[in-house]
């Protein structure tokens, strides 16, 4: 009978557990979704769920999984998840940093078990009643509204609130299906053309110029803010007008809608988050919250942050909702010079086919960057601020020089384009 005590080296070697998993709805096919770079000081595995044309940014050798589906619906993603979880075990964080995934991310950590904002949470930045609600509840300033359904009365909407009104998806996005109504017939034309399987309401139109604040937030102060000014509006790119956008000078109108947008965040309980705020400055000065989103800018938001102030606004986003501390650094943006950007609409009426189109990266000295569409590219409508008619980031001075730079490009680009048939 062997009597040898056992020793250390007889144990079973324990298995380490694994790092932990995330899973990733992507639906960008741009540098925006290379999610691997933003874990780079971390072990953490992922698993992508996206369209076959989203691939291209993701490091899919690196990933424990990558499954291609063939919509966003929440029951095919609910299913692949699943699928997902019960071969590489259970998800420390789901991630869709598009608009269009807020709800669906939240859905699938409810039905799967995982922490991260509730649908209740991301519901008040989805939804641009409740968002409002709880504006006013605050005591801050937003435009009067009312919800609208099937029996929406435009006469009595218009006795109640005024006119002109807009007419909105209370989940839309980029201003679609968005209606201004200066009269009351056409109010009551935009209900009646309106898809009535989506929730709408109608709110007033507050006269002023629109600007937008973008940034983190971390622990309820700013990690990053940045204030901006449209040039046109989001409702005018839909209508096939150029939208640009110039960050503003120091100064007292953007220290002013900087307070105004943390004070909005604050009533929302964003503590921690991106952000994407809509604001409308009225003549007298006075602010007026628009809308937020619980995301980074679009058009070229992330690409004018990147390149001026050295902040992945996709990567703080990425890690504020997996509960990652930042990898910048907080900082205010820089005092030297400035810039904007300029995106155009799809030139219509769709389908189309590029001929020719002008560069002006060295035509105009503050373009300093372009993304254009290739001659043959065919337009159907579908493009959006990704794939638009010509995108441009400029870099100047100060905000004068940007604007007038913005202004010079809409009236400089040619995009030239021939009928292409059905598409």
């Amino acid at each position: 009978m062997n009597t040898r005590p056992r020793t250390l080296a007889d144990e079973p070697a324990a298995t380490a557990p694994a790092p932990p998993l995330l899973l990733v709805i992507n639906r960008f096919d741009d540098e925006f979704g290379e999610y691997h770079r933003f874990l780079r000081d971390t072990d953490h595995r992922l698993a992508y769920l996206a369209t076959s044309d989203a691939l291209a940014p993701l490091d899919r050798d690196g990933a424990v999984e990558t499954v291609v589906v063939p919509d966003f619906d929440h029951g095919t993603l609910l299913a692949a998840a699943r699928d997902v979880a019960g071969r590489h075990g259970p998800f420390a964080g789901i991630v869709g940093l598009s608009e269009f995934d807020l709800s669906t991310a939240a859905r699938l950590r409810a039905d799967l078990g995982v922490p991260g904002w509730s649908i209740a949470y991301t519901d008040r930045f989805r939804d641009k009643t409740l968002m409002k609600r709880w504006i006013h509840l605050a005591g801050l300033r937003a435009p009067r509204y009312r919800e609208v359904d099937e029996k929406a009365d435009a006469s009595a909407l218009a006795a109640d609130l005024g006119l002109p009104l807009i007419l909105k998806p209370r989940d839309g996005a980029a201003s679609h299906g968005v209606v201004l109504a200066r009269t009351g017939q056409e109010l009551a034309a935009a209900l009646a053309a309106a898809d009535r399987t989506r929730g709408h309401e109608v709110e007033e139109y507050v006269e002023g110029a629109i600007h937008h604040v973008d940034g983190i937030r971390r622990d309820g102060s700013f990690h990053f803010v940045s204030v901006s000014a449209y040039v046109n509006t989001c409702l005018d790119f839909t209508q096939g007008v150029p939208l640009g956008s110039v960050l503003l000078d120091p100064g007292p109108l953007r220290d002013r809608l900087a307070g105004f947008a943390a004070e909005c965040l604050d009533a929302l309980e964003l503590w921690d988050g991106p952000f994407h705020l809509e604001a409308i400055v009225t003549a007298a000065g006075d602010p007026v919250f628009l809308e937020v989103g619980l995301r980074p800018g679009g058009a070229g938001v992330p690409f004018l942050h990147r390149d001026l102030f050295g902040i992945d606004l996709f990567e703080e986003a990425f890690r504020t909702t997996v509960g990652l501390p930042p990898l910048s650094a907080a900082a205010e943006p820089r005092a030297e010079g400035t810039g904007g950007w300029l995106v155009f609409p799809e030139p219509r009426p769709w389908p189309r086919r590029v001929t020719s189109r002008t560069s002006l990266v060295g035509r105009i000295p503050e373009v300093y960057a372009e993304a254009l569409p290739e001659p043959g590219h065919l337009f159907d409508g579908q493009g959006g601020y990704d794939h638009a008619g010509g995108r441009f980031l400029l870099r100047g001075a100060d905000e004068r020089q940007v604007r007038a730079a913005v202004l010079a490009a809409i009236s400089q680009y040619a995009l030239e384009t021939e009928p292409a048939g059905e598409v």
